[in-house]
Parts: C-alpha cells; sequence; structure tokens
C-alpha cells in the first residue's frame, strides 16, 4: 500500500510540473493565432483566431519584423558550425581515447578546467580580437567563434569511443591501417548515435544563441541579425503593442526545425548520451 501511495505521489508531482512547463508554450501558441496584436493577458485563448501572423511574418516582412532574413542567417551560421565543430568534436574525441601520446591527460584535465568556466566571461575578449580582424558583424566570425571552441566539448563523445571494442582496431593496424583510414573506416561507421547527438547539440549552439550574436551583430541593421535578436528587439516597449503576437509567432516557428529535428533523431540522441556516459 504504502509502495502505491509513493507511485502516485511521484505521478501527481511529475503531473504538475508538466502542466506548469507547458502552460507558457501553450499561451505562447495560442497568441500567435491571435487576431489582436499586443499582449492580451484578460483572456488565456484569443476572442478571435488568425493566422495572420504567421503569414506577416513570412511574406510581409518590415522595417522591424524581417523573419525570412533572420531565419536565412541563423540558418546558415547553424548548418556551417553544425558541419566544422562536429568534426572537430569527433577528432579530438577519437584522440585522446584510442591514441596515447605525452601530456594526454593533462590536455584532458586543462580542457574540462576550461569548460567549467562561463563563456561569457571570454565574449569582451572575444570581441576586441574580432574587431581588431575587421571580423564583427559578420556572420564568418560567428561561425569562427562557435567552431573554435567545439573541440573542448569532447568529453560525452569520448566516452562513447571507449566502448567501441579495441580489438577491432588492433586488428587493423596489423592490417597496415593507418590512424586516419581506421577513423574513418571503422569506427564512424560504429559512431552513429554520438554522431548524431554531436550534430544536434552543434545546430543548437547558434540557433539558440543570444548574448555573443547581440554582443557581435550589433551595428544596428536588422538584415544582419540572427533570429533570437530579432525576436528580442520585437519586444521593446515601443513595439510590443503592435508586434506581441508576432512575436509569439516567431517563437513557434523557430522551434518547428528543432523539434522535428530532435523527434527524428531521438533514438540515436539517446543512445549517444548514455553509451558517452558508459566510460570519461
Amino acid at each position: 500500500m504504502r509502495k502505491k501511495v509513493n507511485v502516485v505521489c511521484r505521478h501527481v508531482v511529475l503531473t504538475l510540473l508538466v502542466i506548469f512547463w507547458l502552460i507558457p508554450i501553450l499561451w505562447l501558441v495560442c497568441n500567435s493565432f491571435s487576431a489582436y496584436q499586443g499582449v492580451n493577458i484578460s483572456h488565456f485563448f484569443p476572442e478571435q483566431w488568425s493566422l495572420a501572423n504567421y503569414r506577416a511574418m513570412l511574406f510581409e516582412p518590415d522595417s522591424v519584423a524581417q523573419f525570412p532574413a533572420w531565419f536565412a542567417n541563423t540558418f546558415f551560421i547553424a548548418v556551417f558550425n553544425c558541419i566544422i565543430s562536429t568534426c572537430f568534436v569527433l577528432m579530438v574525441s577519437y584522440a585522446m581515447s584510442c591514441m596515447r601520446f605525452p601530456a594526454r591527460k593533462g590536455l584532458m584535465n586543462f580542457a574540462v578546467i576550461l569548460t567549467l568556466f562561463p563563456g561569457f566571461l571570454s565574449m569582451i575578449a572575444i570581441y576586441f580580437i574580432l574587431r581588431t580582424v575587421g571580423l564583427t558583424n559578420s556572420h564568418f566570425g560567428m561561425i569562427l567563434v562557435y567552431s573554435g571552441s567545439a573541440g573542448l566539448g569532447y568529453l560525452i563523445a569520448k566516452g562513447f569511443f571507449d566502448t567501441l571494442p579495441k580489438a577491432l582496431r588492433e586488428a587493423a593496424y596489423l592490417e597496415g591501417a593507418s590512424q586516419a583510414r581506421v577513423f574513418f573506416t571503422i569506427v564512424l561507421p560504429l559512431s552513429k548515435p554520438i554522431i548524431v547527438y554531436t550534430v544536434i547539440n552543434s545546430f543548437l549552439v547558434p540557433w539558440t544563441d543570444f548574448i555573443f550574436a547581440k554582443i557581435i551583430l550589433n551595428s544596428g541593421i536588422s538584415e544582419d541579425w540572427t533570429v533570437a535578436i530579432g525576436l528580442y528587439n520585437m519586444l521593446n516597449k515601443t513595439l510590443v503593442n503592435s508586434y506581441f503576437a508576432k512575436f509569439c509567432a516567431g517563437g513557434v516557428m523557430v522551434a518547428i526545425p528543432i523539434s522535428a529535428l530532435f523527434v527524428l533523431m531521438q533514438k540515436f540522441y539517446v543512445e549517444g548520451i548514455t553509451g558517452g556516459s558508459v566510460k570519461g
């Protein structure tokens, strides 16, 4: 009886947490379909439903809301960062897991220590470096910064590589295979879960980042902004009464690609996390 009560209590608590988590999301989705443009706190569900906000964001950009340009900028940065960062993470992880060289453990510990510091502590220094070389207000500069530090996030991928049979690599070495051949023909085909996990994480970093993008893309030219900066600007106190419903529509559309990607790759994503947590 006591066990049943504990199970019921846990499920009640989890249900309440889910409700509290879903209410803001549901409210944002409902407001995105509202015919009223401002913040409507008198009704949870809109009195009049409309698709005008989605149509305006997608097909009727103005001086404030230029969602197609923001989406294209963010997608461009995210895709290139995803490709470069995934390569860096996998190569560093393979080196740390499967190769033995002097100072290997020291480098691993140093990398872990660096990741303990919040990333925004280095943003001012990064900004001045980019300004010196003329890469502020540049999507290329943002890609360089996002992907340049990606190798520090090697730990989970290394844990996954640690679980792969060592005998496969040793057999390939005996046949005369190089490290590169072993990596591309043996290790990578067995590493689909961790590759998917790394790809999704690498794509999410620029897609959801606001602070660094706000610091770098500071020219005031809205066409150069990412989605995060553009949507945040729509919440300005002089604009919110005219653009809040459009902001909600933009938030929903931004969430769709990530949600779809996660649903499609969920199996591999979970396998990558669990596989990478077996060894460290």
